[in-house]
């Protein structure tokens, strides 16, 4: 169970309204896990359960098996960063450091390597409320890395920092991750999480609705082929056991072996104008998902654009379906609610107001 992260049935619930609803995870050591959804799905909720901020309604959430207050010194096995103010403003940003390592029992050399590890030496005696976004983002890393856990929980890492900072926020965690660390990252920077998860978790209104590897989550390898004979060359393609569908005036051809495509064009004396691979971006994959009616964000309201079947048609190869889930655990019927959230009841409740974010 080393690094290991799991949730089982995981459901949080505030009065009428289910932030987290029977959410299975899991994150696995050595890779990066992206954590996506949007504003309102549950990442934060589910990661403050996590963290045992937040007691679930139901459900397990477990680190290496165990949950956070059974693990002793917790520090030196999970790391975290969920928000990049929480540190006193007239605190310098080493004595902030210092004082997490007292408590933690950690020496004080590993503050000053961490200050310079994440690159702010310079700004370690500044008092740390009058840091920019971007250097209280590098506080908060070195913060969750002060006890060199095994398992690393970031929300928005990449939030304010510069293109400077991102590019060097890929090659750490990426080191990180090579190092066997287990890493689980919310972010909203689809673009940038593309180029640096390994697998990646998808929610939408509490419930999972996809998760996998980057490439399984893209489907199939495609190549897109414009000619002047489609019917022929369809057929050509076709006769070699290839599926082949019809589009934007094109082939979609169902390969990631462009030569193969083009020598059989050429053999059969067709012309090609234009003959390249197609791959579903994240982005792109990540709207096609969370815009269906059943998964749109519930603060939104009703739906009042174009139907999903007079958007534009995703320009990849269509998603695996067993990576979509479809039903979540427990038999929920994966729509969301239809009665707008009401104001928690309990004292208990309003003190955990912000767990629906």
């Amino acid at each position: 169970m080393s690094g290991r992260i799991e949730a089982r049935g995981l459901t949080k619930k505030f009065g009428r309204l289910t932030a987290v609803d029977h959410l299975d995870l899991d994150v696995v050591p050595g890779r990066i896990t992206g954590f996506l959804g949007p504003n309102g799905a549950g990442k934060t909720t589910t990661l403050r359960m996590l963290l045992g901020l937040i007691r679930p309604t139901a459900g397990s959430a477990t680190i290496e098996g165990r949950r956070y207050h059974d693990i002793v010194n917790p520090l030196t096995v999970v790391g975290s960063a969920l928000e990049a103010t929480n540190f006193h403003p007239g605190r310098t940003g080493r004595n902030h450091l210092l004082t997490l390592a007292a408590a933690a029992g950690i020496p004080r050399g590993r503050v000053d390597e961490l200050l310079e590890l994440v690159g702010i030496p310079a700004a370690a005696r500044k008092r740390a409320g009058g840091y920019s976004m971007g250097m209280r983002q590098r506080l908060g890393l070195a913060a969750a890395l002060l006890g060199d856990p095994r398992v690393i929980i970031l929300d928005e890492p990449a939030n304010g920092l510069d293109p400077d900072g991102i590019r060097w926020l890929r090659g750490f965690l990426r080191h990180l991750a090579s190092e066997g660390r287990t890493l689980l990252i919310s972010s909203h920077m689809l673009s940038e999480v593309e180029q640096t998860v390994d697998d990646v978790v998808i929610i939408a209104n509490g419930k999972r609705i996809a998760q996998g590897t980057i490439e399984q989550l893209r489907g199939e390898p495609t190549a897109f082929v414009r000619t002047s004979d489609p019917d022929r060359l369809a057929s050509t393609l076709a006769g070699r056991g290839l599926s082949v569908t019809r589009r934007d005036g094109g082939i979609r051809v169902t390969t990631d072996d462009l030569a193969m495509v083009g020598d059989l064009a050429h053999a059969a004396d067709i012309a090609i104008h234009e003959l390249r691979a197609e791959k579903t971006h994240l982005e792109e994959l990540y709207f096609n998902l969370t815009e269906a009616d059943e998964y749109r964000n519930r603060n939104l309201g009703v739906r009042t654009g174009r139907p999903l079947d007079e958007l534009p048609p995703p320009s990849g190869p269509p998603v695996e379906p067993s990576l979509i889930a479809v039903e979540p655990v427990g038999g929920q019927s994966g729509r969301a609610p239809t009665e707008a959230p009401q104001v928690p009841a309990t004292p208990e409740e309003r003190d955990e107001k912000e767990g629906g974010r």
